[in-house]
């Protein structure tokens, strides 16, 4: 759900700006974070992300738009601001539940995260209950 909020608005800004998207879902489950470190095989979860990934992309780009998806594992924070960096992005979209859980709380969103340690505009749209 939190997925459909922010591609709603994404795909309304991209055809009205003629935007490129970038697509980017990191997988950050322990063989996704240790992946490279430890020469693991790609996990069943990031094939499925995979997979999401790419039917998203499809979507976008059969309603006319220029998207790429890509797959990242690791920090979530170090890999979106990582990807924003190499594509030369002028924004960067999120959707985010909110403070709901004791963790976030505690420990911060990655939306939250992001916003702080990048000077790219992020657009924050938050997800519907």
């Amino acid at each position: 759900e939190a997925d459909r909020t922010i591609l709603e608005h994404v795909k309304a800004l991209a055809k009205t700006m003629g935007s490129r998207l970038i697509l980017i879902h990191v997988a950050d489950g322990f063989a996704a974070r240790l992946q490279k470190d430890l020469n693991l095989a790609e996990s069943e979860e990031m094939r499925d992300d995979q997979s999401y990934l790419e039917r998203r992309r499809n979507e976008l780009a059969a309603s006319g738009l220029d998207v790429q998806a890509e797959l990242a594992c690791g920090d979530p924070t170090r890999q979106i601001l990582d990807a924003a960096a190499k594509h030369n992005c002028d924004l960067i979209a999120m959707s985010t539940h909110g403070h709901r859980f004791l963790k976030d709380f505690i420990l911060g969103s990655v939306a939250s995260s992001v916003r702080h340690r990048t000077d790219i505009p992020v657009l924050l749209v938050r997800a519907r209950s």
